[in-house]
């Protein structure tokens, strides 16, 4: 016999309003005791000293993650002139001081530069490995090394809010990849000043943003009131822009066993005219149940990942 999971099986999303604070795979792990659930993932790493949207999939729910990866972001930061630090953000150490203060127009001015396909340089305080070593550990331990510039999209920018002299706000849209505290160490860089983010806050990932979102507090109410599944997001959730396919019994007994089905021309045409450039991925559903997340070739749809639900 094998080994029996612990906890249940709860499947389905959390839109969770992640605290100032508390890091990504603390908050993963609060929201599976929550739920007692076997399995917890998150879409998108949020820094412990951002808050907002950090999307976490519960079950089968892991099983589309990928997809998340892909999906933009929106982000309101804000940027404090006048010290430059280590981390460019306000834990790091300083490591600038200056008495410009960029003006909005000026920031406005210079934002459309960064507006668009940009080759970006992460921050040295970040994740990314080096020589298989995170590069936020190299950075403390005071080690030389560069980052390789990449290719990062950013889709809008705006300044949102100027509320002294001292700080600028600014909304982005953005897609993958995308760090905000290069974008403001660049944007600084630029108009002659020192700055770093002092606030961060996520608004939306894809289809999870604030209009969605619970916080911690509410899910553990809801948890007290027997109520826990209330929070919960449908697995199909992170699949909002991938295009339907509404499958027979028989065609989802099929993909279910892993077996590629058949499609009419005219399902594949239609297929085609909903399909995100360069993607062929599909979804199947058995009424309203999500039965497999698919590849559409040749006139046949092959099953990539399987629910059970």
């Amino acid at each position: 016999m094998g080994r029996q999971k612990k906890g249940d099986p709860i499947h389905g999303w959390i839109c969770l309003d992640k605290p100032f604070g508390m890091g990504s795979t603390e908050a993963v792990t609060r929201v599976r005791r929550l739920f007692n659930a076997q399995k917890a993932g998150h879409a998108g790493t949020l820094d412990p000293l951002a808050s907002g949207i950090l999307p976490i999939a519960l079950g089968e729910a892991t099983k589309t993650v990928s997809q998340m990866m892909e999906a933009q972001k929106v982000y309101r930061f804000t940027i404090n002139w006048g010290v430059s630090t280590a981390s460019v953000d306000r834990e790091g150490e300083i490591i600038g001081r200056s008495d410009v203060r960029p003006p909005v127009e000026a920031v406005r001015a210079a934002l459309p530069v960064f507006v668009g396909e940009i080759d970006q340089t992460p921050p040295r305080f970040s994740a990314i490995k080096v020589d298989g070593q995170r590069a936020y550990d190299l950075a403390r331990d005071g080690a030389e090394f560069e980052l390789a510039s990449r290719r990062v999209t950013i889709h809008k920018a705006a300044v949102s809010a100027s509320p002294d002299t001292d700080h600028v706000e600014i909304t982005i849209r953005t897609g993958k990849g995308v760090y905000v505290r290069s974008l403001a160490r660049d944007l600084a860089l630029m108009l002659g000043a020192e700055g770093h983010v002092s606030a961060l806050r996520r608004e939306r990932v894809g289809p999870f943003s604030t209009d969605n979102a619970v916080t911690l507090d509410i899910l553990a109410d809801l948890v007290h009131r027997d109520a826990a599944l209330e929070g919960l997001l449908p697995v199909a959730t992170a699949l909002d822009d991938i295009p339907e396919l509404a499958v027979t019994d028989q065609d989802a007994f099929s993909l279910r066993q892993g077996r590629p089905i058949v499609l009419l021309p005219r399902q594949v045409e239609t297929l085609k005219s909903r399909l995100r450039e360069g993607s062929r991925t599909v979804s199947a559903f058995q009424g309203q149940t999500l039965v497999a997340l698919c590849e559409m070739r040749a006139g046949r749809l092959e099953p990539d990942r399987v629910f059970n639900l």
